[in-house]
C-alpha cells in the first residue's frame, strides 16, 4: 500500500488547490449516478416586481434528471399557469410578469427536485418576495426653532420597504450636508446635532430613502431650522419690554456630554455569527463630546474592529461567539463625560462541520454518510432519502441511521440513492444532497495523457492522476520509463492521487508514471515535468523623495528563464497607474514628469510570467514648499503689543521649520510688506511687538526644506494710537560742500517710525570749542540742511531731533562735523631721494602744517617721469607717473624706474578738495643695469673653416657697454655638444670672422653683451662650415623672421641648399614644457601662416626640412597682438578713411611728378635731407595717445619683439629691464602705499608714445597693425 502524506499546515494555498481538486472528483457522466443539484436561487430572494421572475434550479445526472417543484409545501402545477414556463433540459421556472403577470401573486416557498431512476435530489426552500419601495405618508412638518448650543435631533422615518432602503440627507441642490463630530446621521437615519451653531439655519434639510432592488430614490419633505443667537435673542427680547424690565437671555453656556441614542445606561444587542456587528453612540453637548469605545473585560478584537461616523459607530466584522460581551461607549468633553454599556450576544444560525459527501460504492462494499453542525443554539439533524424523510422512506436493509451518521453494509446496486441532511435551529437551517452510487467498473485515468506540468524551482510541483474505479482504485507513482515506485519522505501522496513534490529542484524534471489499479483492471499514464529558473527582480525600485514638478525615475531590472517571457505591470498604490501622459513606463523603468502632489504614493514594479510572479515596491514622496497658513486671528490687542495665530497650511510631506510674520502699514506705506520676526514651525501664536500711529495688518509666510509659502490672507488690520517719537534720525553728518558752509544730513524716519502726525526734526549746530550758543531750526520733509557762512574748515557740533505733534523725541547724540575744504596752501618741503637700485627709489619729504591742509589730510601725491636716459644722451617725452600715499605718510618707494636714466620729481598734499602745490622738482640718477640681449645676430659668408657673425647692439643697454661675449660649441649628428669656447669682444665691433673651423660642421653660439654691472640676456644662432668650395654638405635655414597679429603670424625663412625640399613649421608657447605643434608647408615656399593663435601670447618658433634628420633652424620668439574690443569697426568702409586714402594716393602722385620733373633737369636727392629725415629717434615729436585706456601705459611693455631677436637656448625668455614690479608694490597700477609704507599709487599723466630705441627693423607696418592704430 503507497504511503500517504499530510499536507504540511502552512501551505494554504497548496491545501486551497487540492481541495479544489478533491471537490472535483465526481463520477464520470458516461457511468450511471444519482441527480445532484449544481445550481439553485438563493434561500430569501427578493425580486424586482417589474421583471419577469426566474428560479434557478439545475441538476446533472445519468440518466439526466426530470424536474419538479412544491409551491408553500404543496406540487407546484406548472401546465397549469400560462404565466410560468420551465426552461428545456433544466429545473430552472421563469415567471413573466413583463406580459401582465403579477410579482405579489407568485410570493411563496418554491422548492426543486430532481429525479432519475437511481434517486431524488432537492434544492433549499426558496422563499420568493417582491421588493417594496412605499412612498412617505404624509406629514405636516413644524420648523425647528432652537437655541444656539442646544441639541438637536430631526428625525427621517422612511417608509419600512422591501430590503430596507439607504438613508442620505441632502439640500434641495442635491448637494449632500457636511457631516463632521458635532453633526451627523445616525443608523437608524436621523441626523443629530450635538450642538446647533447660527450657520445650521436652513430651510432644505431633506431625507432621502434609496432603494436599490427598484432603483428609486424617496423623497421626505423639507425640515426647516432656524438657530437663534443670543445676541439676536437679546436683541428681540429688549425691542418688547420697556427700559424698567430686566430682560437678557443667557450666554451661550457650555453642557456636558448627554447621550441622545441609545437611552439609558444600558441596551442589549443579539447578533449572528458571520455578520457585521454595528453599535452606536451619539451625543450632545457644548464643547461637542468626543466618542470612545472600550470591551469590558477584554480588547476589542484586532483586524476586525473599525470606527465610523467619527468613532460614533463601532464596526466589528465577522463576528463570533466570542464577541459577546460588555461594549462601553464613553462621550467626554472639558465638563465631564457620560456612558452606556452595549450587551452583545453571538448567536449562529447552523454552519457545518461535516457536510456528507457523495459516496461510490461496488458492490458489496461499507461506507458512511456523516453529517454534522453546530449553531446557538445547538441545530437538530434529520435525514430524507430521496427528499422523503427517511423514517418513511422505503426500506434497505445495508443502511442504519444513528444520529448524524448513515451507515452502510453490504451494499447492492439497490443501495444507489440520494441522501438529504437538515440541520436546523431558530435562526436558519442547511441542507446538504449526497448521494450513493453502487458501481462496478474497472480503474480509468481521467488526466490527460502527457500532460506537461511546468514549474519554477525551489518551488513544490503538483502531478495530477485524477481517477475513476468501484471499487476505489489504488495509485502508484514511478519516474523513468523503468523507475521504481516513488516512495520516502521526498513525496508527498494525497487520496485524490496527485503527487506533490514539495520542493522541485532542476533534476526533478522528467517523465512521470501514474498506475491505477483495482480488482478489475490496471491503467497507467504518464505526465513530463519541466523545472524553470525563477523570476528575479535584480534592481528594486528605491525610495525617492522629489520636489514638486520635477522628474522622478524608478528601476526594476529584472533576470528570468530564458523560455519564458515575461510581462512588466506598474501600479500606484495597488491599483492602475493614473491614465496621463507624465506616466511613461519603459522596458525596465517607470518614469514620472512634471511630478506633482498626486503622484504621492506607493509603487509597484509586477513581473508575471505564466508560472510565477514577483513585486517590488517602493515609495514617493512628493515634497514642496508648504501651503500658506490660513484664519489668521489678533486677540489681546494692548498699545504697544498683540498676539497673533494662524493655522498651518499643510506641509506638503516636508516640516515646516519657521513661520515668517510680516506686517503692512496702511497709513504709510500700503501694499508694502515689512519683515516683522519670526517663530519656529512649531508654534502657532506669535506675541508682537507694535509701534505708535501705525494701521497695522499682518501675514505669516511657512518656510520648510523646499522654501516658503505664498504669504496668508492679511489679518484684520488694527490702528495703534499716536504717541511723541520714540527715537531720532540715524547716520546725522556734518560736512561742507563749500568752503563757507556746513550741510547737515541724517536719515529720515519711516512712516511708522514717527508714532503719531506733523512729523518734522530740529536742526541743531554750534562751532566746536568755542563758547557759542546753540543755533537751531525746525524742518520737515527733507533730509538735510546747510548752514551758510561758515569758516573753512572747522569743527562743528551737530545734533537732529525728530518731534510730531505729541511731542519730542529724547534728546539726541552730538556728532562732530566740519565746514567746506578748500585746496592745500603748501608743499611739502625737504624733498630727498634714495636711489636703492637700478630700478627702485625711495622718496622723502616734510608733513606739511594740518593747519595749511584746510580739509581732511588724504595722503600725499608724487609726480616722477623719465627724463632721458643716460646711455644715449637722447631726450624722451614727458610721461609722467603718480604714485599716492595714503594718510600722513613721509616717504614712499617708487618702483618700475629704467637703470641708468634721469628722473625727476616734486610731491604735493591732498585733501577732500584735491591738490596743493608741487614741491620743486627734485631731479635724481639709476645706476647701471645689465642689459638687454643683442637685437640680433647673423651668420654669414660660411667657408670651409669660417664663419661670419654680425649682431646689433642691446634695444635697452641699461649703461654702458663694456664688451660682448661669444660662446660657441660643436653639434654632431646626434646632436650632442662638443668643448665650448668663449671669446670677448670690443663693445664698439659690429661683426666678427671666426676662422680655423672644422669643415662640415654644425656650430651652435651664445651671444650676450656687459655692462659694468654683468652680462645681459643671450641670444643663440646656429650655423654649418660647407664640405668644400662648390657645394655646402647641408642646407641651410636661416633669417626666420615673424609678423604677428592679434591671433595669427607670418613665418617667413631664407633657405641654402637643394631644390625641392619639404619644410615644416614648429611652435610652442614659450616657456612652456609642451611638445612643440607641427605644421606642414605645402610646396617649397619659404613662407607660412600660423593661424588659431591666443592673442596676447609668447610663442617660440623654429622651422625645419622634412627627410634632412635634425636639419631646423635656430628658435624665434614673437608675441601676438592684444585681443581688440568686439566694438571695432571696418574703417575701410568708413567715409573719412575713403577720403584720406585718395589724399594720400593724390599727395603721392604729386610727389611722384615733381620727382620726375627734378631728375630729368639733372638735380640729386638731397642727402642732407635725408639724413635730417633720419635723424636720432630719440628725439623726435611723438603722437598722441597711442588708443589705449587708463591713467597709465608704459609703450614699452607691449612691444611685440622685433624681428630677428632670439632667446636663450634654454628656451626661456628673460626679462630685459629689472625684476621690480609694480605688483611687488601695490595693486598694479593703481595700487597704493598702505599705512605701513607699502605701495598704493598710480600711474597718471599724459600719454605718448615712446620711440624705439637701438637698432630696430626699418620694416614697414602691417595692414593689421594700421587698422588697428585708427581704433
Amino acid at each position: 500500500m503507497m504511503k500517504k502524506m499530510s499536507i504540511p499546515t502552512s501551505k494554504a494555498s497548496l491545501v486551497l488547490f487540492l481541495c479544489q481538486i478533491i471537490s472535483a472528483l465526481d463520477v464520470p457522466l458516461d457511468l450511471s449516478q444519482p441527480p445532484t443539484i449544481t445550481q439553485q436561487s438563493p434561500k430569501d430572494y427578493i425580486v424586482d416586481p417589474r421583471e419577469n421572475i426566474v428560479i434557478q434550479c439545475e441538476a446533472k445526472g445519468k440518466p439526466p434528471p426530470s424536474f419538479s417543484w412544491t409551491r408553500n409545501g404543496t406540487h407546484f402545477d406548472i401546465d397549469k399557469d400560462a404565466q410560468v414556463t420551465m426552461k428545456p433540459n433544466s429545473g430552472t421556472l421563469v415567471v413573466n410578469i413583463m406580459n401582465g403577470g403579477k410579482a405579489e401573486a407568485y410570493e411563496g416557498v418554491y422548492q426543486c427536485t430532481a429525479r432519475n431512476e437511481r434517486g431524488a435530489a432537492i434544492s433549499n426552500n426558496i422563499v420568493i418576495r417582491p421588493s417594496r419601495s412605499p412612498l412617505w405618508t404624509k406629514e405636516k412638518l413644524e420648523p425647528n426653532h432652537v437655541r444656539e448650543g442646544d441639541s438637536l435631533v430631526l428625525h427621517c422615518r422612511p417608509p419600512v420597504g422591501l430590503p430596507p432602503p439607504i438613508i442620505f440627507w441632502m439640500d434641495n441642490a442635491f448637494q449632500r450636508l457636511p457631516q463632521s463630530e458635532r453633526v451627523s446621521q445616525g443608523l437608524n437615519g436621523d441626523l443629530y446635532f450635538a450642538n446647533v451653531q447660527p450657520e445650521d439655519t436652513r430651510e432644505d434639510y431633506i431625507c432621502y430613502a434609496r432603494f436599490n432592488h427598484t432603483q428609486t430614490i424617496q423623497q421626505k419633505q423639507p425640515i426647516s431650522v432656524k438657530v437663534f443667537s443670543m445676541d439676536s435673542l437679546n436683541d428681540t427680547i429688549a425691542a418688547n419690554l420697556s427700559d424698567t424690565d430686566i430682560y437678557g437671555a443667557k450666554p451661550v453656556t457650555e453642557r456636558p456630554p448627554v447621550l441622545l441614542t441609545p437611552t439609558g445606561s444600558t441596551s442589549t444587542k443579539v447578533e449572528l455569527r458571520g455578520n457585521v456587528l454595528l453599535l452606536e453612540c451619539i451625543a450632545a453637548g457644548l464643547p461637542t463630546p468626543v466618542i470612545r469605545w472600550i470591551k469590558e473585560g477584554g480588547e476589542l478584537p484586532a483586524n476586525r474592529t473599525f470606527f465610523e461616523n467619527f468613532k460614533k459607530t463601532l464596526k466589528i466584522i465577522d463576528v463570533s461567539e466570542a464577541d459577546s460581551g460588555n461594549y462601553k461607549c464613553i462621550a467626554r468633553n472639558t465638563l465631564g463625560s457620560v456612558h452606556h454599556v452595549i450587551s452583545v450576544t453571538v448567536k449562529a444560525a447552523p454552519y457545518w462541520i461535516t457536510a456528507p459527501r457523495n459516496l461510490v460504492l461496488s458492490p458489496g462494499e461499507d461506507g458512511t454518510l456523516i453529517c454534522r453542525a453546530n449553531g446557538n443554539p445547538k441545530p437538530s439533524i434529520s435525514w430524507l432519502a430521496n427528499g422523503v424523510p427517511i423514517a418513511i422512506a422505503p426500506e434497505d436493509p445495508s443502511r442504519k441511521v444513528d444520529g448524524d451518521t448513515i451507515i452502510f453494509s453490504h451494499v447492492q446496486e439497490r443501495s444507489s440513492a440520494v441522501y438529504q441532511c437538515n440541520a436546523s435551529n431558530e435562526y436558519g437551517y442547511l441542507l446538504a444532497n449526497a448521494f450513493v452510487n453502487v458501481l462496478a467498473e474497472p480503474p480509468r485515468i481521467l488526466t490527460p495523457a502527457n500532460k506537461l506540468y511546468q514549474v519554477i524551482a525551489d518551488s513544490p510541483a503538483l502531478l495530477d492522476c485524477a481517477y475513476f474505479g468501484s471499487p476505489k482504485p489504488e495509485i502508484e507513482w514511478f519516474k523513468g520509463v523503468k523507475g521504481s515506485i516513488l516512495r520516502g519522505n521526498e513525496y508527498v501522496f494525497h487520496d485524490n492521487g496527485t503527487l506533490e513534490i514539495p520542493v522541485a529542484q532542476k533534476d526533478s524534471a522528467g517523465t512521470y508514471t501514474c498506475v491505477a489499479r483495482n480488482e478489475l483492471g490496471k491503467i497507467q499514464n504518464e505526465v513530463q515535468l519541466e523545472i524553470k529558473d525563477p523570476t528575479m527582480i535584480i534592481k528594486q525600485p528605491e525610495y525617492k523623495v522629489i520636489q514638486r514638478y520635477g522628474q522622478v525615475s524608478f528601476e526594476c531590472i529584472i533576470k528570468h528563464d530564458s523560455t519564458l517571457l515575461p510581462t512588466v505591470i506598474w501600479l500606484k498604490d495597488n491599483d492602475e497607474l493614473p491614465d496621463d501622459e507624465r506616466f511613461l513606463v519603459g522596458k525596465d523603468n517607470l518614469t514620472i514628469m512634471n511630478v506633482t502632489d498626486k503622484d504621492d504614493g506607493t509603487y509597484t514594479c509586477i513581473v508575471n510570467t505564466t508560472l510565477d510572479s514577483v513585486s517590488a515596491s517602493a515609495v514617493l514622496t512628493v515634497v514642496a514648499r508648504p501651503n500658506p497658513p490660513f484664519d489668521l486671528e489678533l486677540t489681546g490687542q494692548l498699545e504697544r503689543s498683540i498676539e497673533l495665530s494662524w493655522i498651518p497650511g499643510d506641509e506638503n510631506n516636508s516640516p515646516i521649520t519657521n513661520f515668517v510674520i510680516e506686517y503692512e502699514d496702511a497709513l504709510h506705506e500700503p501694499g508694502v510688506w515689512h519683515y516683522q520676526t519670526e517663530v519656529s514651525g512649531t508654534q502657532t501664536t506669535a506675541q508682537l511687538k507694535l509701534s505708535p500711529y501705525v494701521n497695522y495688518s499682518f501675514r505669516v509666510i511657512a518656510v520648510n526644506k523646499i522654501g516658503r509659502s505664498q504669504p496668508s490672507e492679511p489679518s484684520e488690520q488694527y490702528l495703534t494710537k499716536s504717541a511723541s517719537p520714540d527715537e531720532n534720525p540715524a547716520n546725522v553728518q556734518g560736512i561742507g560742500s563749500e568752503p563757507d558752509n556746513l550741510v547737515i544730513t541724517w536719515e529720515p524716519l519711516k512712516g511708522f517710525q514717527s508714532n503719531g502726525p506733523g512729523l518734522q526734526y530740529k536742526v541743531s549746530w554750534r562751532q566746536k570749542d568755542v563758547d557759542d550758543e546753540w543755533t537751531s531750526v525746525i524742518v520737515a520733509n527733507v533730509s538735510k540742511y546747510i548752514v551758510s557762512g561758515t569758516p573753512t574748515f572747522v569743527p562743528y557740533e551737530v545734533k537732529v531731533q525728530a518731534l510730531n505733534d505729541l511731542g519730542y523725541a529724547p534728546e539726541p547724540s552730538e556728532v562732530i562735523g566740519h565746514s567746506g575744504e578748500d585746496l592745500p596752501m603748501v608743499a611739502p618741503g625737504n624733498v630727498q631721494v634714495h636711489v636703492i637700485n637700478s630700478t627702485l627709489a625711495k622718496v622723502h619729504w616734510d608733513p606739511v602744517p594740518l593747519k595749511t591742509v584746510r580739509g581732511h589730510l588724504q595722503g600725499y601725491k608724487v609726480y616722477y617721469w623719465k627724463v632721458q636716459s643716460l646711455s644715449r644722451r637722447s631726450r624722451r617725452h614727458v610721461e609722467k607717473k603718480i604714485l599716492t600715499f595714503r594718510g600722513n605718510k613721509t616717504f614712499g618707494m617708487l618702483p618700475g624706474l629704467e637703470p641708468y636714466s634721469s628722473y625727476k620729481l616734486n610731491v604735493r598734499v591732498v585733501n577732500g578738495k584735491g591738490e596743493g602745490p608741487a614741491s620743486p622738482d627734485k631731479v635724481f640718477k639709476t645706476p647701471e643695469g645689465v642689459p638687454s640681449s643683442p637685437s640680433f645676430l647673423k651668420i654669414t659668408n660660411p667657408t670651409l673653416d669660417s664663419l661670419t657673425l654680425e649682431w646689433g647692439s642691446p634695444t635697452h643697454p641699461n649703461g654702458v657697454l663694456t664688451s660682448y661675449t661669444l660662446k660657441f660649441q660643436p653639434i654632431n649628428n646626434t646632436h650632442e655638444l662638443g668643448p665650448l669656447v668663449e671669446i670677448r669682444i670690443p663693445a664698439n665691433e659690429s661683426s666678427l670672422i671666426l676662422k680655423n673651423l672644422n669643415y662640415s660642421t654644425r656650430y651652435k653660439f651664445y651671444f650676450n653683451a656687459q655692462t659694468s654691472v654683468g652680462s645681459g640676456s643671450q641670444i643663440t644662432e646656429e650655423a654649418v662650415t660647407i664640405m668644400d668650395e662648390v657645394q655646402s654638405l647641408y642646407p641651410r635655414i636661416r633669417n626666420v623672421t615673424t609678423a604677428a597679429a592679434e591671433t595669427y603670424a607670418n613665418i617667413s625663412w631664407e633657405y641654402e641648399g637643394p631644390d625641392h625640399a619639404n619644410f615644416y613649421v614648429e611652435y610652442g608657447v614659450a616657456g612652456s614644457k609642451e611638445d612643440w605643434k607641427k605644421e606642414i608647408v605645402n610646396g617649397s615656399r619659404s613662407f607660412f601662416v600660423l593661424k588659431g593663435l591666443t592673442p596676447g601670447t609668447a610663442y617660440k618658433v623654429r622651422v625645419g626640412a622634412e627627410g634632412l634628420s635634425g636639419f631646423r633652424s635656430s628658435e624665434d620668439v614673437f608675441e601676438t597682438g592684444p585681443a581688440m574690443a568686439s566694438r571695432q569697426v571696418d574703417i575701410a568702409t568708413q567715409g573719412w578713411f575713403i577720403g584720406l586714402m585718395c589724399a594720400v594716393a593724390l599727395l603721392i602722385l604729386i610727389l611722384l611728378i615733381v620727382c620726375f620733373i627734378r631728375r630729368n633737369k639733372g638735380g640729386k636727392y638731397p642727402v642732407k635731407e635725408k639724413e635730417d629725415a633720419h635723424a636720432d629717434p630719440e628725439i623726435q615729436p611723438m603722437k598722441e595717445d597711442d588708443g589705449t585706456f587708463g591713467e597709465y601705459s608704459d609703450a614699452e611693455d607691449h612691444k611685440p619683439l622685433k624681428k630677428g631677436s632670439r632667446t636663450p637656448s634654454d628656451r626661456t625668455v628673460k626679462k630685459e629691464d629689472s625684476d621690480d614690479s609694480l605688483v611687488d608694490y601695490g595693486e598694479g597700477v593703481n595700487g597704493q602705499f598702505n599705512e605701513d609704507g607699502s605701495f598704493i599709487g598710480q600711474y597718471s599723466g599724459k600719454k605718448e608714445k615712446e620711440p624705439a630705441e637701438g637698432n630696430e627693423s626699418s620694416e614697414a607696418p602691417s595692414p593689421v597693425n594700421a587698422m588697428n592704430s585708427f581704433v
